[in-house]
């Protein structure tokens, strides 16, 4: 993490199209790092870090499902506007938590 960074939320989660690792929000970025599990002593290990993106580009936030519940947003990239679905525990905490961050940013 960057000088003056702070974590706010983390969790151990599922993206639709990345697969499963951690979701970290900080108070300058929402990372996303793959893990690697091994059944045999139960043991899970940081892998890379596969999406790294700063509040400024989050263009949109929401939470969506039923059964399976996520926290999505959208958010501008190189590739363009890409939207990310993360099956997360408290979909509502997360999405609040998001916009509450990006808001202070912006206030700052």
């Amino acid at each position: 993490m960057d000088e003056g960074e702070k974590r706010i939320k983390q969790e151990d989660c599922s993206e639709d199209k990345l697969g499963a690792g951690i979701l970290t929000l900080t108070n300058k970025r929402i990372a996303f790092d793959k893990t690697n599990a091994r059944i045999m002593d139960f043991s899970k290990h940081f892998g890379e870090t596969i999406l790294d993106i700063s509040l400024d580009k989050i263009t949109k936030t929401w939470k969506e499902g039923l059964l399976m519940k996520k926290v999505c947003f959208t958010a501008k990239t190189d590739e363009g506007e890409q939207t990310y679905k993360f099956g997360v525990f408290n979909t509502k905490s997360w999405v609040k938590i998001i916009d509450q961050t990006i808001s202070e940013n912006k206030n700052q």
